[in-house]
């Protein structure tokens, strides 16, 4: 927050909108969804207490969860943006059946568990 300016909009990961209108829908949504299933059909009353309750606990829950990963996001380093891995381009990195460089044991022999020339299966 230390870079905001006063007087300029806030951006969406430090505005406070956004999370509110997320949990707010699907309260809505909860709510519907109860008053609708819990009364158990049309020609009896709706319950409204259960609806309000399952808006709620949506509502908080929702908000609680959108404010935990909103504080745990932390932004890549600039550094690993630059190109600095491994395989800096895919098209030296050997994928595709063409090696890039000739290994340079290539023509030596295997020495591995099984170079006596022993089939083993």
């Amino acid at each position: 927050m230390a870079q905001q300016k006063s007087g300029e909009p806030r951006k969406l990961r430090t505005s406070v909108k956004g999370p509110l209108m997320f949990s707010a829908f699907w309260a809505v949504l909860a709510f519907v969804a109860t008053l609708i299933f819990a009364s158990g059909g049309s020609a009896k009353t709706p319950r409204f207490d259960l609806a309000f309750t399952a808006a709620g606990i949506a509502f908080i829950v929702i908000l609680v969860v959108l404010a935990m990963l909103s504080m745990g996001h932390k932004p890549n380093d600039e550094q690993l943006g630059k190109g600095s891995g491994v395989n800096l381009s895919s098209r030296d990195s050997g994928h595709g059946g063409h090696p890039a460089q000739p290994r340079p044991d290539a023509g030596a022999p295997d020495a591995g568990p099984h170079s006596s020339g022993d089939d083993v299966r």
